[in-house]
């Protein structure tokens, strides 16, 4: 049974830098995870934000392009996104989510485990 704890969230201000982690426990397996963070404000859709695949490939959406990094550590146990240079539109609930596939789709439907998410709260 695949499971997700994220970590990491809290208040920053405008300009100011979080780092988010999730320990990822998909447990003996050789199918290929992508692994993703998404985002939800009050009274928004939930987005993707950003999303690696098992070889490392990452991909972000335009709105956190160049600001996010997402990393995984070498046994793939640990799924991290740094933001930096946040924005107060940056404040939202963030969940780290994983799909068997190794694509760089940020499609919320597609991903069938989910953690129980992290608040991020950026003050201007």
């Amino acid at each position: 049974q695949v499971q997700l704890v994220e970590s990491g969230g809290g208040v920053a201000q405008s300009g100011g830098s979080l780092t988010l982690s999730c320990v990822v426990d998909i447990g003996n397996t050789d199918a290929m995870y992508s692994r993703a963070w998404f985002r939800q404000a009050p009274g928004k859709e939930r987005e993707g934000v950003a999303v690696i695949n098992h070889f490392g490939v990452a991909a972000y959406a335009d709105s956190v392009q160049g600001r996010f990094t997402i990393s995984q550590d070498s046994a793939k146990k640990t799924l991290i996104l740094q933001m930096d240079g946040l924005k107060p539109e940056d404040t939202a609930m963030y969940y780290c989510a994983v799909r068997v596939g190794n694509d760089q789709s940020l499609d919320a439907g597609r991903y069938h485990t989910w953690g129980q998410g992290t608040q991020v709260t950026v003050s201007s």
